[in-house]
């Protein structure tokens, strides 16, 4: 006879095995009288719109559902928090950043679902090697107003001779705008004048990823000419 509850056929077929709700259940432990956990769970799914949005979410808005409260909403994103640190894999310190595909990989577990803008920068020594990570802004749905002087003042301070930004786009797609074609300009240029060098732009959705260094756009002549 199979087990009945997801606690006893996680302990027997594996968590695999289990459904969301079932997962989402064993996280938040228990109910309550009116709204056992997988109701709950359940509740939780069809409110965000599903699994992947929970992602996302905050503590108020997880909160909100009746019979989950800030205790059982903090034990959730708590999990899904560990999650996103088991996929993320850390930039590889001590060797050379050669590809795009390394930024994406490293950040992509934390920006793919964000559903505002962020803006970071990874700033590199003379071989090219990662000296850690620099979040440099927070915007809206569709923007992130980034400051050129203060990019690189922290830049300078921490000592970088290069650097490739990041940034994300909530809408998904990791297609960059004309702003985002401006802002490259705009931040090649200033590190030209200091002398850091602006090695990539990347930018990541839930769709993919963008790199101005392998479309070629980065050191395209074509972008000096336009208008800021």
């Amino acid at each position: 006879m199979p087990p009945d509850g997801p606690r006893e056929r996680l302990a027997d077929l594996g968590a695999a095995a289990l459904s969301d709700i079932e997962l989402i259940a064993l996280v938040l432990g228990t109910g309550t009288a009116a709204h056992p956990a997988a109701a709950l769970a359940a509740e939780l799914l069809k409110r965000l719109g599903g699994l992947e949005e929970l992602l996302a979410a905050e503590v108020a808005e997880l909160a909100s559902v009746s019979g989950v409260g800030p205790g059982k909403a903090a034990r959730l994103l708590a999990a899904v928090e560990l999650g996103r640190r088991a996929l993320t894999r850390p930039l590889p310190r001590g060797e050379r950043l050669t590809c795009s595909r390394a930024v994406d990989a490293a950040l992509r577990p934390r920006l793919a679902r964000e559903r505002v803008e962020h803006f970071l920068a990874i700033p590199l020594d003379a071989r090219h090697r990662p000296m850690g990570e620099l979040r440099l802004a927070t915007g809206g749905l569709t923007a992130c107003p980034v400051d050129t002087g203060s990019v690189f003042r922290a830049l300078v301070r921490r000592g970088a001779a290069a650097v490739v930004f990041v940034h994300n786009h909530p809408s998904g797609t990791p297609e960059p705008s004309p702003e985002d074609v401006t802002l490259t300009r705009r931040l090649r240029r200033a590190g030209a004048i200091l002398g850091v060098d602006v090695v990539d732009h990347v930018i990541i959705g839930a769709e993919g990823f963008y790199s101005f260094l392998d479309a070629g756009l980065l050191h395209d002549p074509d972008l000096d000419l336009l208008e800021p």
